[in-house]
C-alpha cells in the first residue's frame, strides 16, 4: 500500500475536502497548494500523478492528531470534529454564487391539451405551440398567399 493510498483512504473516511486538508496541514506549519493535493489523489496512470512523499504524509498525520484531539490546553472530542467535516461548506462558498444548473427547477404543471367544438359539434384539437408566440425569421422574405 502506497502513501497515496493511505492519504486517499483517510480523506474518504474522514470526509475531508481539499481546502480542509490544507487547513489541517497548516496546524503544523506545512504549506501545500490545492493543486498539489489534487495530484496525490489522481490515478497512477494520469500524467500529473505525483507520489506522496513520506514527509507530506507524516506532517498530515501529525496535523490530523492535533485537528481531531486538540491540544493539551484545549482538548476536543474527535467524533464531534468528524461530524462537522461534512456539515461545513467551503470557506469561499456563497449562496449567491450558486449556478442555476445546480438548483432544481420548480415543479411545473403538466401540459394539457384543450379541445374545442367547431361549428358542427365535432371535437377538434387546438394546435399547441410550445414556444408560445415566438416566431423565427431566418432572413427569407415572406411568401404571399397569391404566389
Amino acid at each position: 500500500m502506497t502513501n497515496n493510498d493511505i492519504f486517499k483512504k483517510l480523506r474518504v473516511a474522514l470526509q475531508l475536502r481539499d481546502d480542509q486538508i490544507i487547513e489541517i496541514l497548516e496546524l503544523v506549519d506545512f504549506r501545500i497548494s490545492k493543486g498539489e493535493i489534487g495530484n496525490f489523489f489522481r490515478a497512477p496512470e494520469h500524467p500529473k500523478y505525483v507520489e506522496c512523499g513520506d514527509q507530506v504524509l507524516r506532517n498530515f498525520l501529525n496535523a490530523l492528531v492535533i485537528h481531531l484531539r486538540g491540544t493539551k490546553e484545549e482538548p476536543k472530542v474527535p467524533l464531534d470534529v468528524i461530524k462537522t467535516h461534512k456539515a461545513t461548506p467551503p470557506k469561499d462558498f456563497d449562496n449567491k454564487d450558486r449556478r442555476a444548473s445546480t438548483a432544481t427547477p420548480p415543479p411545473s404543471k403538466p401540459k394539457t391539451f384543450s379541445k374545442s367544438k367547431d361549428k358542427k359539434g365535432d371535437l377538434k384539437n387546438k394546435k399547441f405551440n410550445p414556444l408560445g408566440n415566438i416566431k423565427y425569421n431566418n432572413g427569407k422574405p415572406k411568401k404571399k398567399d397569391n404566389e
